[in-house]
């Protein structure tokens, strides 16, 4: 319940710590699991001390239990191991300190963690964060590296020399942390973080060399297995050897098998690159050179053709056709124009013979009335009227007589 108070009426500290107690008394047992940190048997004292620590967040409580109790679980249960605690919290009110009074520990078992990352497997399976299309691609020739592993292991050692050696003018950003134990998995989510901040790392390697189920448990952490899943850039899971799988295998852009192989994977060989350069260099002249020597055979063929060959060739042939054509219609024209001239000649010959020119030149004449009407019968004239008579060579003018 809530209780009253003001500046003017404080509780005193040992009547919060008090309250405090009995808030916490009201809780009862609860089972709680953790990792052991810190573990104190004194010889002939009959309570052992250890410090029980949340893997996943820098929280730890402190926890105390009868010899007898941890006598029960001694053979199998040390520090770094995984526990369950059934225990009732306590509160020390002289020093308001709160602890956990066990009352039984179980060790977890190596087939209990196993179900349990299966299950929390398929529970980030669901969520799609193993899905393919959420990969993303490596670049080819990353200029910088980030590199999360032990502070002087052969991980670090064995990623730093493969990838050296490989491709001599590689950088690297390196990040040592605990790779077991309660610390690793914050420490290790940060440091990826870091590097995954910096605009200049391409791509991030987290790397461990191979343990136990429990040491590589850190790397199934889902906290990790988050914060690997929302960086930006490019993750490669490289965690024990070929055999161990742990969570951020799934969730990488890439699995390598061993830290070297994630060397192999990330950094090309400078070698194998020069060979591939001049392997391209000699297939593209070989190309080009075939190209070449195609059209020159082609181009040798054009010029074997008659009409490159002699060019003017069909052209004298169809000038002598013109000149035929040419010499067959002059002919043709002429034949045309002598027979015209000549049905000319008849016809003229025949309108001269038939005009009336002709008619007066053999003596005859043509009578006309003063008004030039053709006298044709005599009765059309009068006695005493004056007719013009026209002949071959001029006119005359005659008089009709009685």
């Amino acid at each position: 319940m809530a209780v009253n108070t003001s500046p003017e009426s404080p509780l005193p500290v040992g009547e919060v710590s008090r309250l405090i107690g009995g808030w916490i008394d009201r809780l009862g047992a609860v089972w709680i699991e953790g990792q052991i940190t810190q573990l104190s048997r004194r010889p002939g004292a009959g309570v052992v001390f250890l410090t029980l620590r949340d893997p996943s967040h820098d929280i730890s409580v402190s926890v105390t239990c009868y010899r007898q109790v941890f006598d029960a679980v001694a053979d199998v249960v040390g520090e770094g191991a995984r526990v369950v605690v059934l225990a009732k919290p306590e509160w020390y009110a002289p020093r308001g300190q709160l602890s956990l009074r066990a009352a039984e520990i179980r060790p977890v078992g190596v087939g209990e963690l196993l179900a349990r990352l299966e299950q929390l497997k398929k529970s980030l399976a669901a969520e799609g964060l193993f899905a393919p299309e959420r990969k993303k691609a490596l670049p080819f020739l990353p200029q910088l590296i980030g590199l999360v592993c032990g502070r002087a292991s052969a991980a670090e050692r064995d990623v730093l020399e493969n990838a050296r050696h490989r491709w001599p003018a590689v950088r690297f950003e390196v990040r040592n942390v605990p790779v077991q134990g309660v610390h690793a998995v914050p420490q290790v989510v940060q440091a990826v973080k870091e590097l995954d901040a910096m605009d200049e790392v391409d791509v991030i390697i987290v790397a461990r060399g191979g343990g136990s189920v429990e040491d590589l448990l850190p790397f199934s952490d889902e906290q990790l297995v988050r914060a690997v899943a929302g960086c930006r850039t490019p993750v490669v899971s490289a965690i024990g050897h070929e055999p161990d799988t742990p969570l951020l295998d799934y969730v990488a852009d890439l699995r390598a098998s061993t830290p070297t192989d994630a060397a192999k994977k990330v950094v090309p060989d400078v070698g194998e690159e020069l060979e591939r350069v001049r392997m391209l260099r000699d297939r593209a002249r070989r190309c080009a050179a075939a190209f070449v020597e195609r059209e020159e055979r082609g181009l040798a063929h054009a010029l074997g053709r008659p009409a490159i060959q002699d060019p003017h060739r069909m052209l004298d042939e169809r000038a002598d056709h013109v000149l035929s054509l040419l010499e067959r219609g002059r002919r043709t024209l002429g034949h045309l124009l002598d027979r015209a001239d000549s049905e000319l000649t008849h016809t003229h010959a025949r309108v001269v013979a038939l005009s009336p020119a002709a008619t007066l030149r053999r003596g005859y004449a043509v009578l006309q009335r003063a008004d030039g009407h053709v006298v044709r019968d005599p009765a059309e004239v009068t006695a005493g009227e004056a007719l013009r008579a026209r002949v071959a060579d001029g006119e005359l003018t005659v008089k009709v007589d009685g």
